[in-house]
């Protein structure tokens, strides 16, 4: 059976081969990521975010494609990654994307206060 046609504007021109990476890491969620998308899934904000998405070269950790919204969860590998991570921003915001990051001890130790940061952000939208 033949999938129906996905509309691929909202990831930016993603290669194929992405996408099945995509699934991939959406089945291996770090728990981080998942503490959060079990806050973010079913429309709980109001939006519908979308986990492990890939927008042109990149997966992000979840998208929100209504509101142009990336949120990615930074373990400690992001603390010797900056440049690459300024990069891969900068690639991503062309777009008109906004980008909010959070380390995973914000999500550990203060869930509720990233979700009221992803909501004002929302409210600017």
């Amino acid at each position: 059976m033949k999938r129906p046609s996905i509309q691929r504007t909202m990831f930016y021109g993603a290669k194929p081969h992405l996408f099945e990476k995509a699934k991939e890491l959406r089945k291996n969620m770090t728990p981080e990521e998942q503490k959060l998308w079990d806050r973010l899934r079913k429309k709980q904000l109001g939006v519908r975010f979308r986990a492990q998405h890939p927008i042109e070269r990149f997966i992000v950790d979840f998208y929100c494609h209504q509101l142009k919204l990336v949120i990615e969860v930074d373990g400690d590998i992001h603390n010797f990654q900056k440049e690459y991570d300024l990069g891969r921003n900068i690639e991503i915001e062309k777009y008109g994307i906004k980008v909010l990051r959070f380390k995973n001890s914000q999500i550990e130790r203060h869930i509720d206060k990233v979700i009221n940061t992803i909501c004002e952000e929302m409210r600017k939208e």
